[in-house]
């Protein structure tokens, strides 16, 4: 596991590293954010061997089909190099697909859907450049290796560094803190193992009075709605109105999720709504960026229940992968309270879309005045 965090902790530093599979063949990964020409082989991609791993989002998005979740679209090398702007408008821009750059898509190798999976944990862009390595280029890069100036991992471990360290999280520290909506409202923090991502529960009121029936809700945190207030979602609102909800009801818990844009990270919501700026909608903007629909994995709000001793729960929320991924995890639904935010010209379009593509229970609220 710990080889794996030190590689995420290199790509998002744009730093390249090796993926070796179990057949024995390997690839260089490079992250395509921030990349430059000077990432490139000599400069530009002109290796025979060099391509664009992008996931079938992606390439939906270009235009293209495949069945496999993950493609490659091998990099074609002619007498005028490809830079590096060309390779991450193919990955992530919002036109078409550049004629004579790129191959006939593939299905993706296991070490190249390994090196996404890897974008997507270290909150990058789903996509990453790719050069595969014969037996004399591996040995080549060995000595970097060993010297611990190159890093290679397993492609088996990188693939499903999701799953590493489930059912590890750490309970960090704790504190009473105040709130406007919940005078007696407790801090507790958790680490999950890898030490990338940190998640509060907000136990609110006294736990020895709540119900059988805790009520709860999964916040996924949004640093523009909750501390900024924007206008372009009403996660600011649900989060207030969450937590005077709980305290009404006796108490409960709030679970405060590392989870910004619906799992995509900061700087991919910050670039989806530039994309939604040119007119598209929230799932189809993070469809052009790379993603699906809603990349949050809710097995991180079980861990924290069952370390809580909460079992059975009353669930604040209006999306029902919330309550299945709580079911599947375990955890018993008593129920579900409804929790809507103010509907405005700035954000219906986005609350539109969240019940119509991803069956989001806003109908209600959306047609209030």
């Amino acid at each position: 596991m710990h080889q794996i965090e030190r590689a995420i902790f290199d790509l998002r530093r744009g730093v390249a590293i090796i993926i070796d599979d179990e057949h024995g063949t390997s690839v260089l990964v490079q992250p395509i954010e921030g990349l430059s020409d000077s990432d490139l082989p000599s400069g530009s991609c002109s290796a025979p061997s060099c391509n664009l791993v992008v996931s079938r989002h992606r390439l939906a998005s270009l235009g293209m089909s495949i069945r496999a979740k993950v493609a490659c679209l091998p990099i074609q090398s002619g007498r005028t190099p490809v830079r590096a702007n060309a390779v991450v408008d193919a990955a992530c821009g919002s036109g078409t697909l550049a004629a004579n750059l790129f191959g006939a898509a593939r299905p993706a190798t296991t070490a190249e859907r390994a090196a996404l999976a890897l974008m997507r944990r270290a909150l990058l862009l789903p996509a990453a450049l790719t050069i595969a390595l014969d037996e004399r280029q591996r040995r080549a890069f060995q000595t970097q290796v060993e010297r611990g100036e190159l890093l290679a991992v397993s492609a088996r471990e990188a693939e499903h560094c999701f799953e590493l360290g489930a059912g590890l999280l750490k309970r960090i520290s704790e504190a009473q803190v105040p709130l406007e909506e919940a005078s007696k409202a407790r801090f507790v923090l958790f680490r999950e193992p890898d030490g990338l991502r940190e998640h509060l529960a907000v136990l609110i009121g006294e736990p020895e009075l709540w119900s059988d029936d805790v009520p709860v809700r999964l916040h996924s945190a949004c640093l523009t709605g909750d501390l900024f207030g924007s206008l372009r979602c009403d996660c600011g609102e649900q989060l207030r109105s969450g937590v005077r909800t709980i305290d009404e009801m006796g108490g409960g818990v709030l679970l405060y999720l590392a989870q910004e844009g619906r799992g995509i990270g900061l700087a991919n919501k910050l670039r989806a709504y530039t994309l939604q700026d040119e007119g598209h909608d929230t799932v189809e903007a993070d469809q052009i960026l790379g993603f699906g629909e809603d990349e949050r994995r809710y097995s991180v709000a079980v861990d924290m229940l069952a370390a809580l001793e909460i079992r059975r729960v009353r669930l604040l929320t209006n999306n029902p992968a919330k309550i299945r991924a709580l079911a599947e995890g375990g955890i018993e639904i008593a129920g579900r309270e409804k929790l809507y935010g103010r509907v405005t010209n700035e954000n219906r379009r986005y609350l539109t879309a969240k019940a119509a593509r991803s069956g989001h229970w806003l109908d209600e609220a959306l047609v209030r005045k």
